[in-house]
């Protein structure tokens, strides 16, 4: 399966919780909770390539399946992780007590984000 595409955020729950518990201010919060943000996907064989743009903020990733590499947070932060393909749909990390789950379903992309209690759902259209 191949991930590449663009995808258009349509819902979001737990967003200002969990925001708040991995250390991003208060204004920024506020400002990016009602942003659709859009995360574009350059998939080539089992390298990757995540553009993230929420409104003036860009995070670009790019990792290999498998490999270390090194990966920015939404805080501006820069953590190292694997990331692992599981099944045919699902990419999987774990970065700072953060479990990171992608899961591709035909033109939806979910991401699931579990820090503690603290479960952080994206839910994006193929655009």
């Amino acid at each position: 399966m191949n991930f590449s595409g663009k995808y258009q955020l349509q819902s979001q729950e737990n967003f200002e919780p969990f925001m708040k518990a991995i250390g991003l201010p208060d204004d920024l919060i506020q400002k990016g909770k009602d942003i659709k943000g859009v995360s574009e996907i350059v998939q080539n064989g089992n390298h990757f390539k995540f553009i993230i743009t929420t409104g003036s903020k860009v995070i670009q990733n790019e990792f290999t399946l498998g490999e270390e590499s090194e990966l920015e947070l939404m805080t501006g932060e820069k953590v190292k992780a694997v990331v692992q393909k599981e099944g045919e749909n699902k990419l999987v990390t774990s970065f700072k007590g953060i479990k990171y789950v992608s899961e591709f379903n035909g033109d939806t992309l979910i991401s699931i984000m579990t820090l503690g209690d603290i479960v952080f759902k994206r839910i994006s259209k193929k655009i």
